[in-house]
C-alpha cells in the first residue's frame, strides 16, 4: 500500500461545497443581507411617492356610419383604437386637460404622466395618470379622459359639418345643372331629336341630387357622441410608489447575492482549513481519520473503545498497520514489531498530543506493549497539563529528565492506570533540554523503546514551531500530520508534509479534529492558573539542585517544602528536621485533593533512585 496516496475523504462536489462554505461564513452572509435590507429602506424612504388613478373611457362611432364592434378591439374596425390610444398622450388633448386642471406644468410633462391601456376585444381605453399626490392623480385622470371625449367630439363635429358643405355644393351644382336642362326641354319640340338625351341627363340629375339629399337630411340628424365615461377616476389611497415589499424583497436578494460572493471571495482568501475534503485537492495530502463535528475531543481522557471517536481511531490503527510496509520475505506480525509512528501537528496546540494519545490507546487494545513517548518541550507545564490529565500519570520525570542524565528510562516510563498494556514517557521537567532531541541519547533511547515495545507513539513538537518534528521522523517508520480545523493554515499543512518527507519517513497522512474548545471553568482552570505554575516552578528548582548520580543505589529521601498561598506575606521557612536513612521506599502518586483551607501547603518531593546510565545515556536494563 502507498503510504503517500491520496485518500479522499468525501467527493467535492460544487454544490455541496457552495452550501457548505455558505454555513461556513452564515455571519458574512446575513450581515450582508441585512445592509440590503438596511439599504432597500431607506432607498424607499428617499423615494418621491406616486400615486395612480384610471378612468374607463368607452370610445364610440360617430354618426349613423361606423360601426361599434371593433374586430379585435383594436385596428380592423372602423374604430382603430391605437390610434385613439395615441390621440390621448397627443399635446392637442394634453393642453385641454392642463386648461381643465388649471394647471401651469407644460402639456409635455403631462402627456408623460399619461399612460393609456386597450383591453383585448372591447372598445374601452383605460386612462391612468401619475401624480405625487392623490388628488392631482384624480384630478390628471378625469382632466384627460374628459379633454379626449371634447377633442373627438369636436373633430366629429368638424367632420360631419365638412361633409354636410360637401353635400350642399354638390346638391346646388346639380340643381343648377337641373335648371339648366329643363330650361332646353321647355323649348324644344316633341319631335326633335334632342329631347331624349336631355330627358335622360335630367332624370339622371334628379336621381342623383334626391340620393345627396337622403344623406345631407341623414348627417343633420346624426347626434355626434364622441364616447364616454364608464368608470371615473378614483381617490387612491397608498401609493403605487415607492412599493415597499418589492424594495424589501429586491434589497435582501441583492444582499444574499453580496454575501455569497463575498463568502466566495472569503474561502478564497482565507488559509485556514475548513473541512477534511481540503488537504488532498489543495495540499495533496491525504485523510487518514477524520473526526466529525458532533465528536467533541476529550481533553481529560481518551475516546471510548466503542464509542464514535474510539471506532475512528481504530480504524486510524488499522490504516497505519496497513500502510508500514513490512520487510520482503518476513514475517508480518514480526516486522510490525517495535514500529515508531510520529505524530506532529502542523500549528501550535494541544491536537497532536489528542491524536497521538488516542492512537496509542488504540494500539495498546490490541493486546500488544505500547509505550507514548511526549517529546514536545513546552515552555511551562500548563501546556503538558492535558497529558497528565488524559493519562492519569505524572508530569515528572520524563523525556527531557532522561535525555538530560537526570533519571534513567525505566524511572521516567509509567504505567497509564486506566489503560493496560499502555505507558508513558512525559515530557518531563528540565527547562534547560533544549537541543536534545538532535542528540544521541534521543536515538538510544527510541532503540531501547523498540526493543521492550510492540508500537512506539512519539508526540512530536509542532512543524510549525521548530524543526525538531523532522529529526523525530528521520528516527520513526511513518510519520502522522495531526490537524485542527479552522486553526491550521494550508501554508503549514504543506510545509509539514515537506519537512517530514524530506527525512525519507513514509507520510502516511493526516488527522483531522474540529477546532478543540477552550479548558472549561472550576477546577481545571484554577488548577492551570495557580497550582500548576507553582508546582512548575517548585519541581524545576529541585531537579536542577538534586546532585549528579552515581552508580550506588541512594535511599529515597523525603523532604517537605512549604509554599505560602497566592497574596501571603512571605516569611523564611525553617528547615526540615533531619531524617534518619531508611531503606527503599515506594512511593506511589497521591490522588488529587483541593489544597488544604490552612495558611500553608505542603508538596511531598520523593527523590527516586536513579540508575547507573550507559555510556552513551540510554538505560542498559530492560
Amino acid at each position: 500500500m502507498d503510504a503517500n496516496r491520496l485518500h479522499t475523504a468525501e467527493p467535492d462536489s460544487p454544490g455541496v461545497d457552495l452550501l457548505g462554505m455558505a454555513r461556513r461564513h452564515w455571519w458574512l452572509v446575513l450581515v450582508l443581507v441585512l445592509v440590503g435590507l438596511a439599504g432597500a429602506v431607506q432607498f424607499t424612504s428617499m423615494q418621491t411617492k406616486v400615486y395612480e388613478s384610471a378612468t374607463s373611457v368607452l370610445v364610440s362611432p360617430i354618426g349613423n356610419g361606423q360601426d361599434a364592434n371593433s374586430t379585435s378591439g383594436r385596428t380592423k374596425g372602423d374604430i382603430n383604437l391605437d390610434n385613439e390610444a395615441q390621440l390621448v398622450a397627443s399635446t392637442t388633448v394634453a393642453t385641454d386637460a392642463a386648461a381643465l386642471m388649471r394647471s401651469t406644468t407644460p402639456p409635455d410633462t403631462l402627456a408623460a404622466s399619461v399612460r393609456v391601456e386597450v383591453p383585448p376585444n372591447t372598445t374601452f381605453l383605460v386612462i391612468t395618470f401619475s401624480a405625487s399626490t392623490a388628488e392631482q392623480a384624480q384630478a390628471g385622470s378625469h382632466a384627460f379622459a374628459e379633454a379626449y371625449l371634447r377633442n373627438r367630439e369636436e373633430s366629429a363635429k368638424a367632420d360631419v359639418a365638412g361633409r354636410i358643405a360637401i353635400l350642399n355644393d354638390k346638391i346646388n351644382q346639380l340643381n343648377t345643372g337641373l335648371t339648366q336642362i329643363n330650361s332646353k326641354l321647355a323649348t324644344l319640340k316633341q319631335t326633335d331629336p334632342n329631347r331624349p338625351n336631355l330627358e335622360s341627363q335630367r332624370s339622371t340629375a334628379t336621381s342623383q341630387v334626391n340620393t345627396l339629399a337622403g344623406q345631407l337630411n341623414q348627417l343633420l340628424t346624426t347626434t355626434v357622441s364622441a364616447g364616454k365615461i364608464t368608470r371615473d377616476a378614483d381617490l387612491p389611497s397608498t401609493p403605487v410608489k415607492p412599493n415597499r415589499l418589492l424594495n424589501l424583497a429586491s434589497g435582501a436578494m441583492v444582499g444574499l447575492l453580496l454575501g455569497v460572493g463575498a463568502a466566495m471571495l472569503r474561502e478564497r482568501l482565507d488559509q485556514r482549513v475548513r473541512r477534511a475534503s481540503d488537504l488532498p485537492r489543495r495540499v495533496d495530502v491525504g485523510v487518514l481519520a477524520s473526526v466529525p463535528g458532533r465528536v467533541k475531543p476529550r481533553l481529560d481522557d481518551v475516546f471510548a473503545p466503542f464509542g464514535a471517536g474510539g471506532r475512528i481511531f481504530n480504524r486510524l490503527r488499522n490504516e497505519v498497520l496497513a500502510s508500514i510496509p513490512a520487510p520482503a520475505g518476513g514475517d508480518a506480525r514480526v516486522a510490525l514489531a517495535g514500529q515508531v509512528v510520529v505524530v506532529a501537528g502542523a500549528s501550535r496546540g494541544a491536537v497532536s498530543t489528542v491524536v497521538a494519545a488516542n492512537l496509542a490507546a488504540a494500539f495498546a487494545r490490541t493486546g500488544a506493549e505500547t509505550v507514548l513517548v511526549c517529546a514536545h518541550l513546552p515552555d511551562s507545564m500548563v501546556d503538558t497539563a492535558s497529558v497528565n490529565r488524559m493519562l492519569g500519570v505524572r508530569a515528572v520525570p520524563g523525556l527531557s529528565d532522561v535525555l538530560a542524565g537526570r533519571f534513567s528510562l525505566s524511572s521516567a516510563t509509567q504505567r497509564a492506570p486506566r489503560h493496560p498494556n499502555l505507558s508513558v514517557v512525559t515530557t518531563g521537567g528540565t527547562a534547560s533540554a533544549g537541543g536534545l532531541l538532535q542528540s544521541q541519547a534521543l536515538r538510544d533511547t527510541l532503540a531501547t523503546l523498540r526493543e521492550r515495545a510492540a508500537y512506539v507513539v512519539v508526540e512530536a513538537p509542532s512543524t510549525a514551531t521548530s524543526a525538531d518534528a523532522q529529526s523525530l521522523a528521520a528516527l520513526a517508520d511513518a510519520a502522522i500530520v495531526a490537524v485542527e480545523l479552522r486553526r491550521t493554515r494550508n501554508t503549514e499543512i504543506a510545509d509539514a508534509a515537506d519537512q517530514l518527507r524530506r527525512v525519507g519517513t513514509p507520510l502516511l497522512g493526516a488527522v483531522v479534529l474540529p477546532r478543540l474548545a477552550a479548558p472549561r471553568g472550576g477546577e481545571e482552570k484554577e488548577t492551570q492558573s495557580s497550582a500548576a505554575p507553582i508546582m512548575a516552578d517548585d519541581m524545576t528548582a529541585v531537579l536542577e539542585k538534586l546532585p549528579a548520580k552515581d552508580d550506588k543505589e541512594e535511599p529515597v529521601v523525603a523532604k517537605r517544602i512549604r509554599t505560602a498561598p497566592a497574596g501571603a506575606p512571605s516569611s523564611p521557612v525553617p528547615p526540615a528536621p533531619p531524617v534518619p536513612p531508611s531503606p527503599p521506599v515506594t512511593v506511589k502518586p497521591a490522588k488529587s485533593v483541593p489544597p488544604p483551607s490552612r495558611a500553608t501547603r505542603t508538596i511531598s518531593v520523593t527523590r527516586v533512585p536513579a540508575e547507573a546510565p550507559s555510556e552513551n545515556g540510554a538505560d542498559k536494563r530492560r
